[in-house]
């Protein structure tokens, strides 16, 4: 049996795919993009213990079971690898009934993690959905990059499936869904990430390259499982914003829908600041690469 290593669940959201839905964030990203905007669930606590010293409300507090076998679905390698490995017990204790949410855990932590996360099993989490089932559409599972903890979405899918709810993967594109069917059948479909076109900009911007992304949104289209695909647009670079956007409306299926998003520098690390600046992208670039995505095709092209 596998436990899920989670960053948080938002019970009720519809920024997270269609209609109403439950977003699960899982722990743990092979990315490490400047722009991310939930950079603590980059990483996995590494039991350095600086969280502990500065919790101001006594709510962390060292594992001395740490470094026992937690059966924990988690990642290995980065890029496109599709296996879990068994992780250790977190060297970290968090107690909800003391945290008031302060985040100075997450402020001091330099390893891009969180102490505060939960360890659940597939059933557990399952019984978290099952409360609010009849008030949701479905379940999108997020990160991180959820694609990590893959034995486990194989575990709690079919739960969740059992109550009656579709599910959605939110991806940055690094996982070779063509070689897992297995997950494939499962899921309705994938929110697919498409970060940049150029792989030297895409490796400055996120760590890997834009190879294999590109190729999942041809084969998740191909597959019916492609629901949507997102490009964050960014201030002052107009080309490289044009570039990805071209290369990936030319793709796309009108009825696919394409999300370009504003870059907002809000919860963004100093060094993402440093690389793409404090400003949001303006609605004029945000609307004129739309009208370039529309014209090449992709008419579900939307911006948020």
């Amino acid at each position: 049996m596998k436990t899920g290593i989670i960053n948080k669940i938002i019970a009720f959201s519809n920024v997270d795919g269609p209609g109403n839905r439950t977003a699960v964030f899982f722990q743990g990203c092979n990315l490490r993009c400047e722009f991310c905007h939930n950079p603590e669930t980059i990483r996995r606590c590494i039991g350095c213990g600086l969280c502990v010293e500065k919790c101001p409300k006594g709510a962390l507090k060292m594992n001395p079971q740490a470094g026992t076998e937690a059966g924990v679905g988690v990642e290995t390698g980065t890029g496109a690898d599709t296996g879990d490995e068994v992780a250790a017990a977190p060297a970290v204790l968090w107690d909800p009934s003391l945290c008031v949410d302060c985040d100075t855990c997450i402020k001091t932590c330099p390893n891009l993690a969180s102490p505060k996360v939960a360890y659940m099993t597939a059933e557990e989490l399952c019984g978290r959905i099952r409360r609010t089932a009849p008030y949701i559409n479905g379940v999108s599972f997020s990160g991180g990059e959820c694609t990590r903890q893959r034995d486990f979405l194989l575990e709690v899918i079919p739960l969740i499936r059992g109550l009656g709810l579709g599910v959605l993967l939110d991806s940055n594109g690094t996982y070779d869904f063509e070689r897992d069917p297995e997950l494939l059948a499962l899921i309705d479909g994938v929110m697919l990430d498409i970060k940049a076109a150029d792989p030297d900009f895409c490796r400055r911007l996120t760590g890997a390259g834009p190879e294999l992304p590109f190729r999942n949104l041809d084969f998740l289209q191909r597959a019916g499982k492609l629901e949507e695909v997102r490009t964050v647009l960014f201030p002052h670079l107009p080309d490289r914003n044009e570039e990805t956007v071209r290369a990936a409306a030319a793709r796309l299926r009108p009825e696919i829908r394409y999300k370009l998003l504003r870059y907002r520098p809000f919860g963004v690390r100093e060094e993402g600041l440093e690389f793409l600046g404090h400003e949001i992208t303006s609605e004029e670039e945000a609307e004129r690469l739309a009208a370039i995505a529309r014209s090449l095709g992709a008419a579900g092209c939307v911006t948020v």
